[in-house]
Order: structure tokens, then sequence, then C-alpha cells
């Protein structure tokens, strides 16, 4: 019997600023279009894997060189592991996320990949074992393991990331009248690059500013206070670096707090920046400007989006 699956990872927000590899929110644009990665799992013969959509000429030609490729690999080995059955598939990533851009597009295709595989399988595994495999592949392109983008992609909501492997994601509360723009400069900057351009240490003051703004968000987002949590959202660790990769940073980040945002920030490891409104009069008004004057080349965009409590869907 011939099946097939398909399955949506949605965009992501690594770090949320404040939140160092240990937060993370998946994003769905408030206008319903697309932002996220598709892969479509069939039943076939031999194995075989192709690529479309809008980003597709950014990935390598050969499809042994594609994370989706490595998705397959490890999942069929893990399930060879235990004694289960394993198929040819005919695999399709529609890569709509541009790489390089920090909205997670590794974290999607893997997300997607990995989803639509456990359900083509009939779900051998369950969502921890899943997410310790998504965070094996992630590092992989990045160079090291890190969950704040494959974690919220998966399980959707704004996630903090747990050290204990039997339950890596916790789900946070959100703000559900928070809408956040997110803008793709069009320039790419690698998540190796990126990490290489910190200091190998962290002074002790930035370091207890860090936990401190860390609880204090956990604490004002329980309590639902708005104003306390908006107003820890400052990157003390990597932003001070980071922000020199980013042309028009301080420009874009002065015109946002002027004119009505919460916060404003990098995603993951940039370029796409993100601010944080509570008017959606305001987002619109924020989104117009870094379309006219963060984005670079026509390959950038932007979205007014509010938090993906959903996470990577199948049908």
């Amino acid at each position: 019997m011939n099946k097939s699956i398909t399955a949506y990872a949605p965009a992501s927000i690594g770090n949320v600023s404040l939140g160092f590899d240990l937060l993370g929110a998946a994003l769905t644009p408030i206008d319903g279009s697309p932002l996220g990665d598709q892969v479509d799992v069939s039943s076939a013969d031999t194995f075989s894997l192709k690529v479309e959509g809008r980003f597709a000429d950014k990935l390598p030609a050969d499809p042994k060189s594609n994370i989706v490729f490595d998705c397959y690999t490890l999942f069929t080995e893990k399930l060879r592991e235990r004694g289960l059955p394993t198929a040819e598939v005919a695999m399709v990533l529609r890569k709509n996320l541009p790489i390089g851009s920090g909205l997670g597009s590794s974290a999607s295709s893997i997300v997607a990949a990995l989803h639509g595989l456990n359900q083509f399988f009939d779900e051998p595994f369950d969502t921890n074992e899943l997410l310790l495999l998504m965070g094996e592949l992630e590092g992989q392109i990045s160079g090291s393991v890190h969950y704040d983008n494959v974690a919220p992609c998966f399980v959707g909501g704004l996630t903090l990331m747990n050290s204990q492997s039997d339950q890596i994601a916790l789900s946070l509360p959100v703000f559900e009248n928070w809408y956040w723009v997110v803008c793709y400069s069009g320039i790419s900057v690698s998540t190796a690059a990126a990490r290489d351009i910190l200091p190998k240490q962290i002074a002790m003051a930035e370091t207890i500013t860090f936990g401190q703004q860390l609880a204090v968000f956990v604490d004002a987002s329980y309590r639902k206070d708005e104003a306390l949590a908006a107003a820890v959202m400052k990157d003390v660790l990597a932003e001070p670096y980071r922000k020199s990769l980013l042309p028009k940073f301080d420009e874009s980040r002065d015109f946002v707090m002027s004119n009505g945002g919460l916060a404003f920030g990098i995603s993951g490891s940039g370029p796409t920046v993100f601010a944080v409104c509570n008017n959606l009069e305001q987002a619109q008004g924020i989104q117009h400007w870094l379309s006219e004057n963060y984005i670079q080349n026509d390959t950038g965009f932007s979205h007014i989006c509010q938090i993906d409590t959903q996470g990577a869907v199948v049908s």
C-alpha cells in the first residue's frame, strides 16, 4: 500500500535575546502565509530526495550532502537498533526558509523531516526521543548541540531548554497580545561564524545579569507581568559582538524603541531581527520601516507574527 505524509515545521527565534541557547519561540505570520519548511515522505522502491522551493538553489546539489538525507540515515539507523523494520522512501524538501537567516532554517528542515518520518513509520519514537535526534543533527550544522530552535519548531510555543535528557523542552506561558515583527535583511550569517565572534569567557557581571534576566522573565511570564517581561529582554552576552555583523542594527533598534516597540533583538545568530509590540498598528509601522531600511536586497522579507503554539504538523 502506498503511503504519503507531509510535515510542516515553522520558523523560530533562537535565544529570544535574553536566553542564549536556552530560550526559543516558534512563529506564525498573522496573515496566514507559510513561514517554515515542508517535507513530503512517500512510499518508494528506492530512496530519493528532491529539493524545491524559493531557497532550494542555496542548498548542495548532491542529495547526500543535504541534512534531510542525514535525517533519514539516522532515523533508519535508530529503527534498526530497536529491531524495527525500515523501508525506502521518496522525500521532497520544500525549502521556504533562507539559509543562515537566524530563523531556524536548518532546524525547520530537520524537524519536518524527522516528524514526517516518525509519522510515516507509525510513531516509533516519542517527543523527547525525537528532540534528542533533532538536537544531534542540528549540532552537525552549527557545530554544537543546542535545542533553542528545534524544540519550539517541533512542539510550538515559547520553550525553555532543560539539561535533563528525559525532558529537553519546558513550555512557558506566552503573551497572546504580543506581535513579533521579524525582518530578514537578505544577507547570510552562518551560526558557526556568529559563534566565532563571541568571547571565549564572559565576565562575572554579565553572567549574573544574564541569569537574573532569564529568571525574572520566566517569573514575569507566569505572573503575566508584561511590562517586566519586556524590560528584561536584552542580550548582554551575544548582541554586543554580533551586531557588528548586521548593517543598520543600532539605527533599527532606535526606531523600534521610539515607535512603540517593547523589545528589539537579534533572532538567533542573525541577520534577522525581531521587534515585539502589543499594538497591531505600531507593529505594522515598524514592519514598514524595517522593510524600507533594514532589508539589504531582494531576497529579504518581513512578517508580523505571533507565537505558533502548534509547532510541527503533519497531513
